[in-house]
């Protein structure tokens, strides 16, 4: 079962779809990610103050940062309240952000509403996608951490403290879910445990 991406609601695709963007979107985590197109959809609001020419159009991490770095002080500057969280699962590629950062942008373009993050739980992991899977085939905590950590993440923030707590933070939604899958099948409760410090050990 392939991993699908999350759908827009139809008001934000009509919108999206009215913009005239220079690359019509088809994977929203890949083509969002490195901020050209967030630009392209404020230089139709902002013309004075947003060129997109003044941005890169690559997949290179540093051409992510060097776009999110000017859109960042330019939504700053205008108050725009998109959450941090957003930009970083965009930039990052994590499931889900780019598609709740277009909703965000839409409503604050056009005044619409939509879902604040106060309104749903921040969740840019698989989880969603793993728990739609038969139980023999999810993810073991080790390829859970790999999936959901990504390099760029490393890269940007390589601090070991800050790795960790992310790491920790996966393990326990992981084994979380293992929880619930042995109340809701309680057959498969025999299972060995796995072995959460020798994996620490091996990924740090």
């Amino acid at each position: 079962m392939a991993l699908r991406q999350p759908e827009l609601p139809r008001p934000v695709l009509r919108w999206l779809l009215s913009l005239g963007l220079s690359v019509s979107p088809r994977n929203y985590r890949r083509d969002f990610s490195n901020g050209y197109l967030v630009a392209e959809i404020l230089s139709r609001r902002f013309p004075a103050h947003i060129q997109p020419d003044a941005y890169r159009n690559g997949c290179s991490l540093a051409a992510k940062l060097s776009n999110w770095s000017q859109l960042r002080r330019f939504l700053a500057k205008q108050e725009f309240d998109i959450a941090q969280e957003l930009i970083e699962g965009t930039i990052h590629c994590k499931p889900g952000a780019a598609e709740s950062l277009l909703r965000q942008l839409c409503a604050a373009l056009t005044g619409s509403r939509t879902e604040s993050l106060q309104d749903w739980q921040v969740d840019f992991t698989d989880s969603c996608y793993q728990t739609q899977l038969p139980v023999a085939a999810r993810a073991t905590t080790s390829t859970a951490i790999k999936s959901n950590i990504r390099l760029t993440e490393v890269l940007v923030e390589p601090s070991i403290c800050i790795n960790r707590q992310k790491a920790i933070a996966i393990i326990n939604m992981h084994m979380g879910m293992r929880m619930r899958e042995r109340e809701e099948n309680p057959q498969n409760g025999n299972e060995k445990s796995e072995v959460f410090c020798e994996l620490w050990f091996i990924l740090f």
